[in-house]
């Protein structure tokens, strides 16, 4: 392969495709609250791809998709803290991240 010639864009759209798959697949048969996130992050990550593709390859001078790739980080890093900081108090309350056994708003 080439060095000096770009990936195309269908590479990208493809772990793209395929890392925001894995997410979903995390997110619906894990069990655990922590692979949840896990999951989550990866979904957010395969739209930061797209992000910054569609942005190399439609608007190349302009930036903005890396502003809102910016965006996405920010606001996924602080879904972490609070998913991570709500997990803390419900292993202190019921010492288990099983997502089945989070009954609390139940009657």
């Amino acid at each position: 392969m080439d060095l000096s010639s770009p990936i195309p864009l269908q590479a990208f759209l493809t772990l793209a495709a395929s890392l925001f798959c894995i997410g979903v697949w995390g997110l619906i048969n894990s069990r655990n609250a922590v692979r949840v996130l896990m999951s989550i992050e990866l979904m957010l990550n395969a739209v930061n791809i797209n992000l910054m593709a569609f942005s190399n390859y439609i608007d190349g001078q302009l930036i903005r998709g890396q502003v809102f790739a910016i965006f996405v980080i920010t606001v996924a890093a602080a879904e972490a803290a609070v998913g991570l900081a709500i997990l803390l108090s419900l292993y202190r309350n019921r010492e288990t991240v099983d997502m089945e056994r989070f009954n609390l708003l139940r009657w």
